[in-house]
């Protein structure tokens, strides 16, 4: 396989929902069951935090005001512990302070008890969608980051002149390396790095420049 795969889940999505009053667990399990959609559902932020989550697409249904941590807060927690899980919040007692809060935290929705049921189906499938991105965006990532780890340094160079623009002969003379040994090592980073074509090492390149420089970015 050359290109960076992109592959599809194995898994089936899952939803969760995070809700103090067992009626609406209930009521939320046999919508979610009736559209085909798996769930499990938790009296409490702690509670879910327990549990065992399998590594598949996933949206969390939480409601705003609960005993202990609100449901406010527990977003809050799980952004801070490198949990990314997209968040639908439910509540009856929601306000516009509350819902310009979350949504600035990246919730997919804010919506006031009672709401129709195919709103918040609509929103979940978004929430879905979302994170599903985010996992097929990790996982390229992550193949780029193993690619590009098994470059020599001298293979690197000349990765990084390739793309730049300069032809074997200059990357030559500015290496002062020979012409074949540029060959040869652009070869194998062609090899390495999976790219099929020039414009896909270019592709590449860019990606995992951007990565370092987010990474760089957190450092500061």
């Amino acid at each position: 396989m050359t290109k960076v795969a992109e592959e599809s889940e194995t898994e089936l999505p899952i939803v969760y929902v995070v809700d103090d009053d067992k009626s609406v667990r209930d009521s939320l399990e046999d919508l979610l069951a009736s559209v085909g959609l798996r769930s499990e559902t938790f009296a409490s932020p702690r509670e879910f935090s327990q549990s065992e989550k399998p590594d598949t697409p996933s949206c969390l249904v939480l409601d705003v005001r609960m005993p202990g941590s609100s449901g406010l807060e527990f977003q809050q927690e799980l952004t801070m512990s490198g949990i990314h899980m997209p968040v639908v919040f439910i509540t009856a007692h929601g306000d516009v302070p509350m819902s310009v809060r979350a949504m600035k935290a990246g919730a997919i929705d804010f919506l006031s008890k009672p709401f129709r049921e195919q709103e918040l189906l609509d929103a979940i499938q978004r929430g879905l969608t979302r994170d599903l991105a985010r996992r097929r965006t990790g996982r390229v990532e992550t193949e780029l980051r193993r690619r590009y780890s098994s470059l020599s340094d001298g293979e690197r160079e000349v990765m990084k002149l390739a793309v730049a623009g300069l032809l074997n002969k200059q990357i030559a003379a500015e290496l002062r390396l020979s012409e074949v040994t540029i060959k040869v090592r652009r070869g194998h980073v062609m090899r390495k790095m999976g790219a099929e074509s020039f414009a896909d090492l270019v592709r590449f390149s860019e990606r995992i420049q951007g990565l370092i420089e987010d990474v760089l970015e957190l450092k500061r």
